[in-house]
């Protein structure tokens, strides 16, 4: 649970950084495949250091699983919001 929720909360805050910072909003979905690989890629990448770096932790496939449905989850509520997203952005600019 907490490395779920540390996914979704990194994927969250990333594109939403990118929803008020960008000029494009038709760039939605690229951006958020974009950020959504960049952070699997993190958490195996975060994963195998673990296990090389360091004599007291272990890698673990079950917290890659975690990290990536925690990325799931979060773009799947991302795409569902993008129309409230894209109101909310126009009404602030």
């Amino acid at each position: 649970m907490l490395h779920a929720g540390a996914y979704l909360l990194l994927v969250l805050l990333w594109k939403l950084f990118f929803v008020f910072k960008s000029h494009d909003f038709n760039k939605y979905r690229s951006n958020l495949i974009r950020i959504a690989l960049l952070c699997f890629v993190f958490g195996m990448i975060m994963e195998l250091l673990q296990g090389i770096l360091t004599s007291y932790r272990d890698p673990d496939w079950w917290d890659i699983l975690a990290n990536s449905t925690g990325v799931i989850i979060a773009v799947v509520f991302l795409l569902l919001v993008a129309p409230y997203l894209k109101a909310l952005r126009h009404r602030i600019h």
